[in-house]
């Protein structure tokens, strides 16, 4: 505080002598100015040579003075003698100056004591147009209306220093305060005795102690550290690196100033624990305080002790990382890279031929195929995966399959049962570096799997007992998953072979569609996907796709119900709506079936989704109807694609609800899109965007072949392998032509036969078919008397001639014909046996309008054999 009040005086007085200094300055300079500018101002030496220059000067001087801010303006002739002053009474006196040098054509500055006061006064001289000095002008003003700012300036400067001596006194208590709370009070002689105690306690602790500066000298080092170190006496101030007794990691990690947490560091015979932390984390100076704890003997306990967690932490993630999967194949890679390198620097399984393929094995063979290899390097010289190999009964491997124990062997170059095995590779194996070698059974159920070989190469120390019995370890829990893995294998297997006999194994010829199809199965497990492509009379194909929920063989058994089924109603030529209802039932009698089995009540619920489409190539008409299904998409010529708006009804088995058929009319080479859910779903996006995925693969490929899609359609939604069962179905619209299909409408006439029989005759001869025309005319002839007799009108024929011929009678009537065998002493009744003897396929479809008997006769053979008569 009192340097703070020296401070302001100092500034004070300083201040003043500043301020007269510089007062006394600019009095000067402005008196200087303002008399030049009156000496040389328009108009002075016209007033100098007036008869009276007084009355002309005295009021242009008093103007000038009071603008100019001077306290006079004295204008004289070359003796003194004044013309102007402030004071009239003094005009024509002899003025207080020195005007010796102005008369000499110089500017004077003096200081004066005149009636005004004591004055600063500037002298210069008026010179005529000849350069000679005519009179003389007098400017000046007191040096106390200069100075008077001080007196303003010094309050300001007396409050600042009040502040600053306030701010001085508050942050001097704020130091005192805290130089208390770190010393606690403490006096200087209380902390003298602190640091002799503290200077006690650091040389007696067992535990090294350094602290290194800036520069990277050592600062202090106590009794423990000297000794630890074996440091030198003069240690102390000398740079790290100039110690000769530190090892280079310790070097290193002194001068680097980074921190450490238990870094291990050798010290001679001893090994170190060396913590370190920076000194200037809490203000102190820049280096690094180090201590070091001699951990010989701990870290030779903590290795055995890391050994045995290291083992139990191997168990745990072998436990963790083996049998994920149901493929054995994969089982037997995860064992081999749980234990490379923690337990072994190459690792191979080798499993009986059986065991690969799901079966058991025989338990007598040691033949076994090199299953998997994993290690730290790939250009080992063993055996490659694949390999079979038959093992010598001399070998490790062979004594191990033949006893169900492990086998060590220590040295693999003095092992000759062993080297006996295939001398050159073994010979390779040793030059390689792999010297030792443990093999163990993989034994599950009393049954020996194949054998799992733990080689060592790059570790110097052959293996021992304890990593024998790791190694068994391991072996039993792999062996566990390797034996379900196979019997998953040989169930997969089983429910995938009943699955694909359930499945259509090829599509049936037809006209009227271009088709292709894929079928993805899941991941793991079968399910009950299924699609199918069925031939209808009058060329019409039937289009079905359907999922049953559930994954196994209980859903592939199902979707092979579902399936004959759909056959089976396919046949009774219905509409869509109904066939879905007819599987609605069979769903629902299904479930009722297997719930009476099941002892959990629910648990045999099937449930399906299904959608089933019919094609009419001649009119181009689609009809549609869904029970839980997808939307199908279609693709237009143009390559537009859409998802047309389907009734969308329950899924099968729920009941209740009936299903609706939906009408399009396609145009020729439009793409109809059936799919399974699998296709668009996944955990991973949302279904609109698998929709709008599917669309992007469909769109702008008019041209692309329903094949080509298929393959578009998996590699844009389906990269890799799918989580569930995909079905897909694409197929290419065709149109039969026009003048490929002939219809007449027939008079209620039994009279009329007869011309329709020869018109029919006639449009035979025009496809070049005439060898059909007796057949035709007799199947025709019987179906146009039926209808005429037994039917009502109106009654239309139509005749299509594509892989079959075709004869449709429709009448309005929705009484069925029905085929029965007529006696000998019958009139009637072989009409319907005549046509089913003719034709190749008959029978009834019914429409809105009331019904349609079909007949299919067969077209003769592109060699000309064959008739479309059959006896």
């Amino acid at each position: 505080m009192a340097v703070v009040v020296l401070l302001v005086a100092a500034a004070v007085l300083a201040l003043v002598l500043q301020s007269q200094r510089d007062s006394y300055a600019e009095a000067k300079h402005h008196s200087v100015a303002v008399a030049q500018t009156f000496a040389h101002s328009p108009g002075i030496l016209a007033a100098l040579k007036a008869p009276d220059p007084s009355r002309v000067l005295q009021p242009r001087t008093e103007a000038a003075r009071t603008v100019a801010g001077v306290d006079f303006i004295v204008v004289t002739d070359t003796k003194g003698i004044r013309y102007t002053h402030p004071r009239p009474e003094l005009i024509g006196k002899k003025a207080v100056a020195t005007i010796g040098p102005a008369l000499a054509g110089h500017v004077y500055v003096e200081s004066i004591e005149d009636p005004l006061g004591y004055e600063v006064q500037a002298t210069v001289p008026i010179f005529d147009h000849g350069h000679k000095v005519v009179g003389l002008v007098s400017a000046g003003m007191q040096v106390e209306k200069v100075t008077g700012m001080v007196s303003r300036q010094i309050p300001i400067i007396l409050v600042a220093g009040a502040v600053a001596l306030s701010v001085a006194t508050v942050g001097t208590a704020l130091v005192a305060r805290r130089l208390q709370r770190q010393t606690h009070s403490l006096g200087p002689a209380e902390m003298t005795r602190m640091y002799e105690h503290h200077d006690a306690v650091l040389h007696a602790v067992r535990e090294g102690v350094l602290i290194v500066g800036s520069d990277g000298r050592l600062l202090l080092a106590n009794d423990e550290a000297r000794r630890l170190l074996d440091l030198p006496h003069d240690a102390e101030g000398q740079h790290i690196p100039d110690l000769p007794s530190l090892d280079p990691g310790t070097v290193e990690l002194l001068t680097s100033g980074r921190p450490a947490t238990d870094e291990v560091h050798l010290a001679g015979d001893r090994l170190l624990a060396v913590n370190q932390r920076l000194t200037d984390r809490h203000g102190g100076p820049e280096g690094t305080v180090a201590t070091l704890r001699d951990t010989t003997e701990l870290r030779a306990l903590s290795g055995r002790a890391e050994i045995a967690r290291e083992r139990l932490r191997l168990l745990y993630d072998a436990g963790l990382g083996i049998g994920t999967t149901l493929d054995v194949v994969s089982t037997a890679e995860e064992l081999a890279k749980i234990a490379v390198p923690r337990l072994a620097d190459f690792a191979t399984v080798d499993l009986a031929d059986p065991v690969m393929h799901g079966d058991e094995p025989t338990g007598a063979d040691t033949d076994m195929r090199r299953a998997t290899i994993h290690g730290i390097r790939d250009d080992h010289p063993l055996y490659k995966t694949g390999h079979l190999i038959s093992f010598l009964p001399s070998t490790p491997q062979a004594q191990g399959f033949r006893t169900g124990q492990p086998e060590l062997v220590p040295d693999l170059a003095a092992a000759p049962g062993w080297l006996a095995q295939d001398p050159e590779r073994s010979r390779m194996i040793v030059d390689y570096g792999i010297h030792s070698l443990i093999t163990v059974p993989l034994q599950a159920r009393g049954v020996i799997l194949g054998m799992v070989n733990f080689w060592r190469s790059e570790k110097p120390q052959p293996f021992e007992e304890d990593d024998l019995s790791l190694a068994e370890e391991l072996a039993a829990r792999a062996a566990v998953s390797i034996d379900n893995a196979r019997r998953y294998t040989r169930e997969h297997a089983m429910a995938v072979t009943l699955q694909r006999s359930l499945l259509p194994r090829a599509l049936p010829e037809q006209s009227a569609l271009e088709v292709a199809h894929r079928y993805l199965p899941a991941l793991s497990g079968v399910s009950g996907d299924w699609f199918d492509v069925i031939p209808l009379p009058g060329s019409r194909v039937a289009l079905v796709v359907g999922d049953v929920v559930g994954h196994g063989l209980h859903a592939a058994a199902t979707m092979g119900r579902l399936r004959t089924a759909v056959h089976n109603f396919s046949t009774l030529d219905l509409p869509p709506d109904e066939i879905l209802g007819h599987l609605d039932d069979l769903v629902g009698r299904i479930d009722q079936e297997e719930e009476e089995v099941e002892t959990t009540p629910g648990a045999g619920i099937t449930g399906a989704t299904c959608l089933y489409a019919i094609y009419d190539p001649v009119s181009r008409h689609c009809a549609m109807a869904r029970a839980g299904h997808p939307l199908p998409a279609l693709v237009q010529p143009d390559g537009s694609v859409s998802f047309p708006d389907l009734p969308a009804g329950p899924p099968l088995g729920l009941g209740g609800m009936p299903f609706e058929t939906a009408e399009l009319e396609l145009a020729e080479s439009t793409q109809l899109v059936l799919y399974t859910d699998g296709l668009i779903e996944d955990r991973t996006r949302d279904i609109d965007v698998g929709i709008e995925l599917l669309r992007q693969a469909l769109a702008s490929h008019p041209d692309r072949s329903p094949e080509e899609s298929c393959q578009a359609v998996l590699d844009e939604l389906l990269p890799g392998r799918p989580k569930d069962d995909v079905a897909l179905l694409i197929a290419r619209t065709r149109a039969i032509p026009r003048d490929h299909v002939a219809d007449w409408d027939v008079p209620f006439d039994p009279a009329a036969v007869a011309r329709m029989r020869a018109a029919v005759a006639e449009k035979l001869d025009d496809w070049g078919l005439p060898e059909l025309a007796f057949a035709t005319e007799l199947v025709l002839s019987e179906l146009i008397t039926n209808a005429i007799r037994h039917a009502s009108a109106p009654v239309t024929i139509r005749v299509l001639h594509d892989r079959t011929l075709t004869c449709e009678v429709a009448d309005s009537s929705s009484t069925s014909p029905h085929l029965r065998y007529a006696t000998a002493m019958d009139e009637g009744g072989r009409g319907l046996f005549l046509v089913s003897q003719l034709a190749d396929r008959w029978g009834t479809r019914y429409n809105p309008q009331g019904k349609v008997i079909w007949a299919e006769l067969p077209l003769p053979r592109p060699d000309g054999t064959g008739t479309a008569q059959r006896s």
